[in-house]
């Protein structure tokens, strides 16, 4: 709870500030470093430039979607850290790494993404309009469930599974990224 907060506070204070770019988190805190408007890079060029993003650069480099999400956009990117994808059974990514598994992969990660750019403000707001849960059209197609738990946003995928937002409000040229704890799955 403690890093969880502090993350927060961390993130609340970097928004507030300024646009950000570069997150990094271990154990006992996160460190950001802030960017001017100017400098402000793609959703791609952010996850590339930050080592808790490896597994999803990787990822999104297999699938074949770098093109698409250094476009215009504007896109809201729910992006798995490494230790999301790292609570998957064992040989999970390697497999959807393959090239032969490169339409599950798509899936995967599309139902990470979200139309338009939507600011933590934006989901709290909606959550609470809508009786606690909002519906949230993915660009795979399918639905991801937004929910509060005190002051936490929780994604709750099609299967039931659970991810926790953990860094919010990442400012991109094409968007906005919102790094989540697990992997949700379409």
């Amino acid at each position: 709870m403690k890093k969880l907060l502090s993350i927060s506070i961390i993130a609340v204070l970097a928004f507030v500030s300024t646009a950000f770019t570069n997150i990094t988190v271990s154990d006992d805190h996160a460190t950001v470093s802030n960017k001017t408007l100017n400098e402000i890079q793609t959703i791609v060029s952010v996850a590339a430039g930050n080592d808790n993003f490896t597994t999803l650069v990787a990822a999104v480099k297999a699938a074949g979607l770098v093109d698409t999400l250094n476009s215009d956009g504007p896109f809201t990117v729910f992006a798995p850290v490494n230790d999301a994808f790292a609570k998957l059974p064992d040989g999970t990514v390697t497999t959807l790494l393959k090239p032969e598994n490169k339409d599950m992969l798509t899936a995967i990660l599309t139902y990470h993404v979200v139309a338009g750019k939507f600011m933590a403000a934006d989901v709290v707001k909606a959550i609470k309009a809508n009786d606690g849960a909002f519906k949230i059209a993915t660009v795979q197609g399918g639905t991801l469930t937004a929910s509060l738990s005190g002051n936490n946003v929780i994604l709750t995928d099609s299967k039931g599974n659970k991810s926790t937002v953990v860094i919010a409000d990442v400012d991109a040229s094409n968007g906005v990224v919102h790094a989540i704890d697990t992997v949700v799955m379409p």
